[in-house]
């Protein structure tokens, strides 16, 4: 990933957010069938791994050799940026439109399990930690499941674990403009209904900006 120097995030803080607020991770991998990609919700697990699971039907974890590298793909916020924009645009007209974002990619070996317990696990953090932002007390567990109905899915996927090897991160948020640009920026983003990636903007502002 290209990442000029004023774009690279490097707050690990900001890293593990946008990982949690975004967890349907892109995973892409070589295979003797060329590359695959898969759309799967990754959460990270108390040991540091990626935790997730696939429908055994997929061939994601036929093709993908044991402790082969993937890379994880998490897109944060994203939008448009006109250079309508920018205050400084009808001195010179010297802009041209871009597009702000923030974006993760993780690399890392990936290990399929196919038993119980580790199928268990994924799937229980995964609705741990879902269920309870969205449902709070009122959170659907796997109890609730009759046990040979949850015996029967969990016999339908596979668990794996993705060990993070290296993380590389860029939060594009015009941080090369001048302030008014900046601010104008973050302006036009919220007037054209772009309101979360000017969020993530207005969040680098100076404390007295």
């Amino acid at each position: 990933m290209y990442i000029p120097p004023h774009f690279h995030e490097i707050d690990p803080r900001e890293i593990a957010a946008l990982i949690e607020a975004a967890p349907l991770a892109c995973i892409v991998a070589q295979t003797s069938e060329g590359l695959i990609a898969n759309h799967v919700p990754l959460l990270a697990g108390p040991d540091g791994t990626l935790i997730g699971h696939v429908a055994l039907a997929n061939d994601m974890h036929r093709l993908i050799a044991e402790e082969q590298e993937v890379l994880a793909i998490f897109r944060g916020e994203d939008g448009y940026v006109s250079p309508n924009f920018y205050p400084s645009k009808p001195e010179h007209h010297r802009h041209v439109p871009t597009w702000n974002y923030r974006v993760v990619h993780v690399y890392g070996s990936i290990s399929f399990q196919h038993d119980e317990r580790a199928k268990r696990a994924a799937v229980g953090l995964l609705t741990r930690s879902h269920e309870r932002r969205l449902n709070g007390a009122g959170a659907w567990r796997m109890a609730d499941a009759p046990a040979d109905y949850m015996e029967q899915m969990l016999g339908g996927i596979v668990a794996f674990r993705i060990a993070m090897r290296r993380t590389l991160a860029k939060s594009k948020l015009s941080q090369n403009r001048e302030t008014r640009n900046y601010l104008g920026a973050i302006a036009g983003l919220r007037a054209s209904g772009q309101e979360a990636i000017a969020e993530q903007m207005v969040k680098r502002l100076p404390s007295d900006g």
